[in-house]
């Protein structure tokens, strides 16, 4: 049996948000499915570039520390959790990337 995910209405500020609802008519569903990955993908960018200088003056051992040959492991695994972070939901950054890519793009249709 699959389940069919339920649309929700967009909401800003606890309200429903008009504006991206009518744009989001305006805008082919590849289109918002291309916006939303594009929006995604900026947030993982966002958070991988703050874990990496968050963990850039950590010193000691493990993989963060400053020892020989745990830089490129480092990069990895903030990028890794950037990527999770972002896929669980993140910190908010999706969701406003996303209201600007479709308002954007109703406004040049």
């Amino acid at each position: 049996m699959s389940v069919v995910p339920v649309q929700a209405t967009p909401t800003i500020n606890g309200r429903p948000d008009i504006a991206l609802i009518d744009a989001l008519k305006k805008i082919s569903p590849q289109a918002r499915e291309k916006a939303k990955a594009s929006a995604q993908d900026f947030e993982q960018v966002f958070l991988n570039s703050m874990f990496q200088q968050m963990f850039a003056d950590v010193k000691g051992e493990g993989p963060l520390g400053s020892t020989e040959g745990t830089g490129p492991w480092r990069s990895m695994l903030t990028d890794e959790y950037a990527k999770g972070i972002s896929k669980s939901g993140g910190i908010g950054i999706t969701d406003d990337v996303f209201r600007t890519l479709i308002m954007q793009q109703a406004g040049a249709t």
